[in-house]
């Protein structure tokens, strides 16, 4: 089992600790999962926080075996300001964690792919239109945060009957840094163009690749994110969706190299671990 650097209430602890602090903080959670803080506003970006994945798939042919440990029990996070899914997929759309969150944080703001409105609403029994939605291209803002959707290919780009698309990266902007999340995702074509255009301080990508023999969607690999960094002159990467089930990960070791031969300047953040914004600017 991985462990993480902190976990419960040690996280909590570091999270608190540094609400204060003007700057920008980023945890990773595990997965595709962060927890963004400025200025005391939080973001939580595809957060899965329970074993729901693990007890789902416990007697079949693809068992979800969990090899990392939970960094904390989402119903012991501070007050969470925006919470903000990709896709539908439950490691990036999880009811028990982003209830707890709702109970204790009920100002909290959801933002869903439009074309996921009505499955987010029914998977969480609440209210549709209590649910803030994005296409792509569409801008939203909330507090500190301004967030602008791009598509993603999880494996192709597809759309419901309306032409919104299912799976989206957000470009998010916060104060003075932006930051791109691509959700689950493969390249494609005018892709880096999205990034040049936006110039994002930080890229964070998936690296476990996209193997058939899984029977998931896949992602980008270790060669293919680093690649997407360099033709788009991005200038710093932060790889995830590795570490968390036995049957769909990659070896960060692997992509470190890769990151390290091409000269793409990059970081691995431990579970419950963090950088801070002047760290993106450096």
């Amino acid at each position: 089992m991985i462990r993480a650097l902190r976990k419960d209430q040690a996280f909590l602890e570091d999270v608190t600790t540094l609400s204060a602090q003007e700057d920008l903080h980023l945890w990773w959670l595990g997965q595709s999962g962060y927890l963004i803080q400025y200025k005391g506003k939080r973001i939580l970006i595809d957060p899965y926080l329970s074993d729901s994945l693990t007890k789902k798939y416990a007697q079949t042919d693809k068992p979800h075996v969990r090899i990392s440990e939970r960094v904390i029990d989402p119903a012991i996070l501070p007050r969470i300001d925006l919470i903000t899914s990709s896709h539908l997929h439950t490691d990036h759309m999880d009811a028990a964690t982003i209830l707890p969150i709702l109970s204790h944080s009920p100002e909290c703001r959801l933002l869903v792919p439009t074309a996921n409105r009505k499955a987010v609403a029914e998977r969480l029994s609440i209210d549709a239109q209590a649910i803030h939605c994005i296409n792509e291209g569409e801008e939203f803002t909330w507090n500190e945060f301004h967030v602008r959707a791009l598509p993603a290919a999880h494996n192709t780009i597809e759309r419901d009957e309306h032409g919104n698309c299912l799976c989206l990266g957000y470009a998010i902007t916060i104060g003075p840094y932006r930051l791109y999340h691509s959700g689950d995702t493969l390249d494609y074509a005018g892709l880096d163009d999205h990034l040049r255009r936006f110039q994002p301080h930080l890229a964070i990508l998936p690296i476990n690749g996209n193997d058939p023999a899984r029977k998931v969607a896949g992602n980008l690999n270790a060669t293919e994110a680093v690649d997407l960094c360099k033709r788009s002159n991005l200038p710093l990467m932060l790889p995830c969706h590795y570490d968390l089930f036995a049957f769909n990960t990659a070896d960060i070791r692997e992509f470190m190299r890769t990151a390290t031969d091409s000269q793409q300047r990059f970081i691995v953040l431990e579970l419950g671990g963090r950088i801070c914004g002047r760290e993106l600017a450096d």
